[in-house]
């Protein structure tokens, strides 16, 4: 676990009687063998933070194990999740759900019981469990485990039953399942009272605010997508050139794949656009007035634009879904490969690899973006994973208020959630074959970017861990649906645009309150927690200030650019138009156009000689850009993260706070003084020097 339970002590609070659950509802506990003093205060705890419809299948006494010192408690397994409950906590009411005890059933990605030192049964959803266990080890998707081992004395019908009840519940279980009847007064506010924590860009209000913010005046709030008639993947509002009128815009999404046209991303202090659309669709036969609306939607009203292939050099969907899964197998705690193979292991896994080509492309578009390129296009043919992969890796990269906390949350929110990535199907809760965890991906880069930028970032590396593991915790439909339109109808939200959606969507009756989304962390998280999600070394004159000085953008009349290109494979190459039907075949299939990537490293791009057409001319990069480094060794694995299966290898890594720091040196002083008897009496003139000792414990 990487919040701190290491020598935390437990007191046991009076308790009141409540009813005990069975695996179908009350049961009696005679003939069980369960002592009545804990069967009340096990109902006392549930009482207190049970969430509503939860109904306790089963529990049984047991020890955590894995962690120092080993901690008693109680596992129970409910229709919603599997927690571990320690002996005498209290579940807060502010806090109905545990970031630390509870593992939802769609998160439990591999269930082990173990009797003895080689009897070992996986057990899958449905499966029978031959024997009763020892101990049981469920490992969480998002790299968590939980180790639980029972105590003997007459109990071990109670091991047996709840191991069944997992793998009963885990059978029953829809990964879409969301815990309903979560409101707002857990957080200890109204509905009426409260605004969200970010903004949700669900309102036009939403949208101005944030245009404003950018200072993109050329630009206006879109309201042709408020039914969801245009793309049900698009937000129902966004942002086109203000010259551009809503006819113009229906008609040319029209042309573009799933209707997803060019829209803005992010407009730079200094005057240059990011923006983002799918594939052209070149079976549509547009005439002359659709040719030209698109053509000045991609312009934006600058003199030189930019297309960049998304995809090229970037892994696909099947490569990020092999490599994550091969990472998940390494990092295991009983992973067959040998200690002095794992890093060739690591490195077969492709997972770096793919972080690193993500990192590469994002710098050099951001190059592109904070040089005198005005209008830079992003082109992804279904535009819902890597286009959103490279915006806002971009926007972290150029941008300082991205780096901040409220302004990363509004990132994602903007980029990922308003924007329409699958969440659902690329984390496998749609039972459709296009998993592929891309936003896990681009939190291991932000993770990357952290680590060699520490001190320009207001967020830890917890709150990326918290963030990381809230897509598997189904407690808002912020990572449970695919689609903005999906999560509105879901809530209701759209109730008076009955027209356009199709009956009977799937839990259409489950009404849960809107505002609630991954962004309420007190849901989950307790105060202490959340507190150290900020960066206590993050340098806050590198807040957003004049870190650049902002260049009134002088927009021109909407015509053909005076200057096209293609960037692929690291080079631009010009080309004749934007739109691939004048002469037809699309822009991304001529692959005669484009040119080999020059044998050097992605910094090399800020150099004079990386392919800047001449009539830029010399621009020197801003210091508010980041230019990470992409070396092998410079790209690092996310030990805090893919390792919590194994605690050892957690000790000894940088705490966040002063007391931690203490606690982990408390904890490597105590490794020095077991270690110490174990060296061999040639060598007690060497014992008083710790490199000595710590090389010989590795």
């Amino acid at each position: 676990m990487w919040w701190g339970g290491r020598g935390q002590s437990f007191n046991i609070a009076p308790q009141k009687e409540e009813p005990e659950m069975g695996l179908s509802g009350p049961k009696s506990v005679q003939g069980t063998g369960m002592p009545e003093p804990r069967s009340r205060q096990l109902g006392s705890c549930l009482a207190s933070g049970g969430l509503p419809g939860e109904q306790i299948l089963a529990w049984a006494p047991g020890v955590r194990k894995g962690l120092e010192p080993e901690i008693p408690g109680t596992l129970i397994c409910s229709n919603l999740r599997v927690t571990f409950q320690p002996r005498g906590w209290q579940r807060s009411q502010e806090t109905p759900l545990s970031s630390e005890y509870d593992f939802s059933l769609a998160n439990i990605g591999r269930l082990e019981a173990v009797n003895g030192p080689s009897r070992v049964q996986l057990l899958r959803p449905g499966s029978l469990l031959k024997f009763i266990p020892e101990e049981i080890l469920i490992h969480g998707q998002d790299f968590r485990l939980l180790r639980v081992g029972f105590e003997a004395g007459g109990l071990e019908p109670q091991a047996f039953q709840v191991t069944m009840a997992i793998v009963q519940a885990r059978a029953q279980n829809s990964p879409a399942q969301q815990y309903a009847g979560i409101t707002l007064s857990k957080a200890g506010q109204s509905s009426d009272s409260r605004k969200p924590p970010i903004p949700l860009l669900e309102t036009t209000e939403d949208w101005e605010t944030e245009r404003k913010k950018q200072a993109a005046r050329g630009w206006r709030v879109s309201t042709v997508n408020e039914r969801f008639d245009v793309a049900t993947s698009l937000p129902r509002y966004f942002w086109v050139p203000n010259r551009t009128l809503d006819s113009e815009v229906r008609r040319a999404f029209g042309h573009f794949h799933q209707g997803r046209g060019p829209r803005l991303s992010w407009h730079h202090p200094g005057g240059s656009d990011l923006l983002r659309c799918g594939g052209f669709y070149t079976a549509s036969d547009p005439n002359k007035e659709d040719i030209r609306a698109v053509e000045s939607m991609l312009q934006a009203g600058h003199s030189d634009v930019v297309l960049v292939d998304t995809m090229d050099e970037l892994p696909s969907l099947a490569d990020v879904q092999l490599a994550h899964l091969r990472l998940r197998a390494l990092c295991l705690p009983d992973s067959s490969v040998a200690e002095d193979k794992w890093l060739s292991a690591l490195e077969g896994t492709r997972w770096l690899d793919y972080t690193r080509s993500c990192l590469r492309k994002a710098s050099d578009i951001s190059v592109l973006v904070t040089s005198r390129v005005r209008s830079v296009v992003l082109q992804e043919r279904g535009d819902r994973d890597f286009n959103g992969l490279l915006s806002s890796l971009v926007q972290l990269l150029s941008a300082p208020e991205a780096r901040t906390l409220l302004g990363f949350q509004s990132l994602v929110q903007r980029e990922w959630v308003a924007a329409g990535h699958p969440f659902l199907t690329r984390l496998g809760g749609s039972g459709a074959s296009e998993e592929a965890p891309v936003f896990l991906l681009f939190l291991d880069c932000v993770w990357q970017l952290l680590q060699q930028f520490p001190a320009e970032f207001e967020f830890s590396e917890f709150f990326l861990l918290a963030l990381h593991d809230s897509v598997r915790v189904p407690d808002t439909l912020t990572f449970l649906r695919d689609t903005p339109w999906e999560r509105g109808k879901q809530s209701g939200q759209f109730n008076n645009y009955t027209q356009v959606y199709t009956p009977g969507f799937p839990g259409a009756g489950n009404s849960i309150n809107p505002q609630l989304s991954v962004w309420d962390w007190n849901l989950r998280y307790s105060n202490k927690q959340i507190l150290q999600f900020c960066n206590p070394g993050y340098n806050p004159e590198h807040c957003p200030g004049s870190w650049l000085p902002r260049q009134q953008p002088s927009f021109m009349v909407p015509g053909p650019p005076s200057s096209v290109w293609l960037f692929s494979r690291g080079a631009l190459t010009p080309l004749n138009q934007l739109c691939p039907w004048r002469d037809s075949p699309s822009l991304l299939a001529v692959s005669s156009r484009w040119l080999p990537r020059p044998a050097i490293s992605s910094e090399s791009l800020a150099d004079q000689e990386w392919g800047l057409p001449s009539h830029w001319g010399a621009c020197p990069l801003p210091p508010g850009l980041l230019l990470p480094g992409c070396l092998g060794p410079q790209i690092r694995l996310w030990r805090r993260c893919y390792l919590r299966g194994r605690p050892e290898v957690q000790m000894g890594l940088s705490a966040p706070t002063i007391s931690g720091l203490q606690e982990e040196l408390s904890h490597l002083q105590e490794l020095l003084r077991k270690w110490t008897p174990r060296i061999s009496p040639e060598d007690h003139s060497k014992k008083r020097n710790p490199n000595t000792i710590l090389s010989q414990s590795r």
